[in-house]
């Protein structure tokens, strides 16, 4: 029966904001609170799929274990033995899905949307969440430009019963957007939702999505050995760097895409530093041959089984804060000892070399004296960088600017989701004692680890990194 005009738990109900296959959405509000809220109640009238009930007990579970800026803040909830419902915030800005009838986007468009969507993404695997449902009308912009992610009835989560794998046979999900694993029942692989954000980001870019709409599970298998044509044949201004990184979302197997949110975020925000393979100048899919092999032999797609959080885990963003005018050899050697030992048990660790400009040289960003200095020190991170000996596209070079070296640092840490800082301790000095020390502040404020790396002073034992300065 319609709820609207209805009183339920002290929540006045009123218009429906949305029908979906499995929901309705509703209008909601209480006395004396000005929170714009949102009602979601199932379908559960006779001949309904089944999947509706089970699809909402999974978001019931899930959402009050939520929290951050890239999920609705969950109010209330009431199971089915009464009238089932979930009370969340109601984001008042707009869905993707409207942005769909302006595509194609321009391709710094597109790069910033997939970015904010890639950190809410990361944010919800932190949190031990999988999506497995990315797509358009799932993805809402607070004023601020966030991302939030909504509708987390077919998601599964790490450490809950999954009862959508439980109870169906069948994948659930919206089939141009849907992984490969994802057609084969895995549900579990945080990668999955990179592959969706590939395929929506593949659709702003071009305007087209890229395996079309199948109906039928057969059409969606296709995606298991048929590529899709390479973005840049339907828009010729896509850059090389754009489609990179789209065409790396898609790859069929899980371990040849991103290993994190995080770092496809850091690619989106760092085009020019992007590692450009055979994929980023594609114009034709694989030929008949390449396409009958894949499908006769299909590739393995079951990962390694590791929870959300542990895949995150083993593929961080390390930054290493290198001042370029004070590190003396012996510090530059003892920083990259550091990182070394850093990266070798970490195998997918990406590393971001940082260096700030300060005073005149970034007050002066503009003139050409200033680039001069800018290039110099970009050469001079890679120099330093060159020891270490790592794959291209493992490592990005940075010069911030900035009259605060530490603020520079930090804001970088905060905007690239850096997993760990590591940086040098200067030499003892009388404006050190004074004002504090960069690394100090670094310490003290950072949202992610740090390590201090500090010269061994004579008459002192070992060396070795510390916490703060």
């Amino acid at each position: 029966m319609p709820l609207r005009g209805r009183t339920i738990d002290g929540f006045e109900v009123g218009e429906v904001l949305h029908e979906g296959g499995m929901a309705l959405l509703y209008r909601v509000s209480r006395p004396d609170d000005d929170t714009p809220l949102l009602m979601k109640v199932p379908r559960l009238r006779a001949g309904e799929d089944a999947a509706s009930i089970v699809s909402f007990e999974m978001e019931q579970m899930i959402m009050p274990r939520l929290a951050g800026p890239h999920v609705p803040r969950f109010v209330a909830m009431a199971g089915f033995e009464t009238e089932p419902y979930i009370v969340m915030e109601r984001i008042e800005g707009a869905a993707l899905s409207l942005r769909l009838r302006e595509v194609p986007l321009p391709p710094d468009q597109v790069a910033t949307i997939g970015a904010a969507i890639a950190d809410a993404l990361d944010d919800l695997h932190q949190q031990h969440v999988v999506h497995l449902d990315v797509k358009p009308a799932n993805i809402l912009f607070r004023p601020d430009g966030t991302a939030v992610m909504v509708d987390y009835g077919l998601a599964h989560h790490d450490q809950l019963p999954d009862l959508m794998a439980e109870e169906f046979r069948l994948p659930y999900g919206s089939t141009p957007y849907m992984a490969p694993e994802q057609v084969l029942g895995i549900r579990h692989d945080p990668r999955s939702d990179l592959f969706a954000l590939g395929a929506l980001m593949y659709q702003l870019a071009t305007g087209e999505t890229p395996f079309g709409e199948p109906q039928h599970l057969k059409g969606v298998k296709r995606r298991l050995w048929r590529d899709p044509v390479p973005p840049r044949r339907r828009q010729d201004a896509i850059p090389p760097w754009l489609q990179e990184v789209i065409l790396r979302c898609l790859e069929v197997s899980p371990d040849r895409r991103h290993p994190t949110a995080a770092q496809l975020a850091l690619d989106l925000r760092h085009p020019a530093q992007i590692a450009l393979t055979a994929r980023a100048e594609r114009r034709r899919r694989d030929d008949i041959l390449t396409v009958l092999r894949r499908r006769l032999r299909p590739e393995p797609l079951v990962p390694r089984r590791l929870d959300t959080a542990g895949r995150i885990a083993a593929a961080p963003i390390l930054a290493v804060a290198i001042d370029l005018s004070q590190t003396t050899d012996e510090l530059a050697a003892l920083l990259r000892s550091q990182v070394q030992k850093m990266l070798a048990s970490r195998p997918r660790a990406r590393l971001a070399c940082l260096h700030v400009l300060r005073g005149a040289a970034a007050a002066g960003a503009g003139d050409e004296a200033a680039q001069n200095r800018h290039v110099q020190c970009l050469l001079e991170l890679r120099h330093w960088a060159a020891p270490l000996n790592l794959a291209q596209g493992r490592a990005t070079f940075h010069v911030l600017e900035g009259a605060d070296a530490a603020e520079a640092i930090l804001d970088y840490a905060r905007a690239n989701r850096v997993d760990h800082l590591v940086l040098g301790a200067r030499e003892n000095s009388l404006s050190r004692r004074l004002l504090g020390s960069v690394s100090g502040q670094v310490a003290a404020e950072a949202p992610c680890s740090v390590t201090v790396v500090r010269r061994r002073r004579a008459g002192e034992g070992d060396h070795g990194p510390a916490g703060s300065d």
